[in-house]
């Protein structure tokens, strides 16, 4: 008999290419014998017949329910999915992730085990084609992504930040829920409050998942624009960034435009800048490379890297301005969903 629930919240829109394939994998999760789960999906009201498939699914398994979010970005639909969870423990999962049969369950296990106030897995990325493949072994590389913990499979301890998280439901009642005024950067500003309040964040290396990035470069770079645009954004509410790597892009984006300027008067800058960076594109994409066993992607590697840098550095500054002049991002800030 089911004793306890765990509420799992999901926000989505115009996701018709992969929602059956998320609706499959989330509800066939195994979970203990005393715990049962309701999956909640906030759709940001789409229009590409993501709609018309979740209301098969919910029509199929009533464990299913399908909700409003009007304000059609991440926080919202989260935060409309928590208005209506009734589970003891909240997890949130992503269409575009692929989830073990044993994600949930391996969550509760950490909470209990850990005592922690969120847990999490490990960040995994794993591209199609050529060009995603190169997106996914960047993403992986501790090169690139700053020594960042959360993309170490066999980490397990206590985080700054962990992908998507399980909360025991009193945390959200503790801290509040996710802030609306942000496009991006939700899950990192609400880990930064928990932190800054002394909670206990806990990535577990049994937790397993597979994220799938972008497949294109130029989606990367918007990607990228935004989360560095909307960074800025959580520094001026909290009075600090996430993490010190974070401003790295935002520091190598301004010592390229100091060095451009200088260029009618010496060029030693600009031509050292670009020297040193050179030698660390190569070498990150020789160690990305060969942490992902596929030498093909050399060639890729070093556009893909400077993609990361460039999109996140130049969002950063842009938010800054914008933050500056009491402005929030445009449409072009807003359009992408996950």
């Amino acid at each position: 008999m089911t004793e306890h629930l765990v509420s799992v919240i999901v926000p989505c829109r115009n996701e018709c290419a992969a929602i059956e394939a998320f609706c499959a994998s989330a509800l066939a999760q195994q979970l203990p014998p005393d715990w049962g789960m309701e999956l909640l999906i906030a759709d940001g009201m789409s229009d590409d017949g993501t709609r018309d498939a979740l209301a098969v699914w919910a029509a199929r398994d009533a464990r299913l329910q399908v909700i409003d979010n009007p304000g059609r970005i991440v926080s919202c639909g989260l935060n409309a999915a928590l208005a209506v969870a009734r589970g003891e423990v909240i997890a949130r999962l992503d269409v575009h992730t692929e989830f073990a049969s044993d994600y949930l369950a391996a969550c509760l296990a950490a909470l209990a085990r850990t005592g922690a106030d969120n847990v999490g897995g490990p960040w995994v990325a794993q591209g199609q084609g050529a060009m995603g493949c190169a997106i996914a072994a960047a993403f992986q590389c501790r090169w690139v992504a700053g020594g960042a913990r959360s993309r170490d499979r066999d980490y397990e301890g206590p985080v700054d930040t962990v992908y998507l998280g399980c909360w025991p439901r009193p945390v959200f009642e503790r801290f509040g829920a996710f802030d609306e005024t942000l496009v991006r950067n939700q899950d990192d500003e609400h880990n930064l409050r928990l932190r800054l309040d002394g909670a206990r964040l806990w990535q577990s290396a049994r937790i397993h998942s597979v994220y799938q990035p972008r497949a294109r470069l130029l989606q990367l770079f918007r990607q990228q624009m935004q989360y560095g645009y909307w960074r800025p954004f959580v520094m001026h509410k909290h009075g600090q960034p996430g993490s010190a790597r974070q401003m790295v892009p935002a520091l190598f984006v301004l010592a390229l435009v100091a060095a451009l300027l200088a260029l009618p008067w010496r060029g030693w800058p600009l031509a050292a800048l670009l020297i040193v960076y050179g030698i660390y594109l190569a070498g990150a994409s020789y160690a990305a490379a060969r942490q992902a066993g596929n030498w093909k992607l050399l060639a890729r590697l070093p556009a893909v890297i400077a993609a990361y840098h460039a999109g996140y550095g130049l969002g950063t500054w842009q938010g800054i301005c914008d933050l500056l002049r009491g402005r929030r991002g445009g449409q072009r800030f807003t359009r992408l969903t996950r």
